[in-house]
């Protein structure tokens, strides 16, 4: 092996440690933050939509707080509970295969060296380099490197069920509360644009800082959340009006 062999070994090795991946890019955000915005939309948009047509159907506040209140909690458990099941179940295929990897890493020593190999061929390095590189990465960390370059799997988008579960059920309920509040302090008659109104604002920032957290357009992303809000929250108004008016 050359001394510029070396090296670039030495870098990809560098290269693909957690550590000095998570310092450089956002992607390890992409599990909690995908839930907590998923959440917060969520419990927004779905209790200031539900609020919203059940004051149009002209229901007494105490009965759009009772409403908004159950759809609150009703809505963080089954967010909590509908994302822990989801991510276990990604969690449960990445451990299968792993366990299969190892079976194979066990019994198939050279063909899996050789499978690594190709791969680094397949993104472009020279077969002698790829067979060093494979050799020196599994040498590192074998399992780590057939589940991050056969698998695409590794620390930073790997399945974490409890904490997706924690950060959707939280900011769903989060999110929730912030229509609720506007219902209490706003004067009667004006319940519903003051909740229509209020919410999309929310919206407009969930949408700004989920952008800016992931790193992506600011405006973009708050123009994309405010504008389903709007059509979500004039649907709902206009079926809770249609029918109030034809029961009463």
């Amino acid at each position: 092996m050359t001394s510029e062999q070396a090296k670039s070994i030495a870098v990809l090795l560098e290269m693909n440690s957690p550590h000095y991946i998570l310092a450089r890019h956002k992607i390890n955000r992409t599990g909690w933050l995908r839930a907590a915005v998923l959440g917060a939309n969520d419990g927004i948009l779905s209790t200031a939509s539900l609020v919203v047509g059940v004051a149009a159907a002209h229901a007494e506040r105490g009965s759009i707080v009772i409403v908004g209140v159950a759809g609150l909690v009703a809505g963080a458990i089954s967010m909590a509970a509908g994302e822990y099941i989801s991510v276990s179940s990604q969690s449960d295929t990445e451990e299968a295969d792993l366990k299969v990897e190892s079976k194979e890493l066990a019994t198939h020593d050279e063909f899996e060296h050789q499978e690594l190999a190709n791969i680094y061929v397949g993104r472009g390095l020279d077969p002698l380099l790829a067979r060093q590189v494979a050799e020196a990465l599994m040498a590192h960390d074998a399992i780590g490197a057939h589940a991050r370059d056969e698998l695409g799997i590794n620390e930073m988008v790997k399945a974490r069920p409890v904490q997706a579960a924690a950060a959707s059920g939280a900011s769903f309920f989060a999110g929730a509360a912030l229509p609720l509040v506007v219902v209490l302090i706003a004067p009667f008659a004006m319940v519903i644009p003051a909740v229509s109104g209020a919410s999309l604002v929310f919206l407009a920032v969930l949408g700004a800082v989920a952008a800016k957290t992931g790193g992506a357009g600011i405006l973009k992303g708050a123009l994309r959340v405010t504008f389903w809000g709007a059509l979500a929250l004039a649907v709902t108004a206009g079926i809770g009006a249609l029918f109030g008016t034809v029961v009463s």
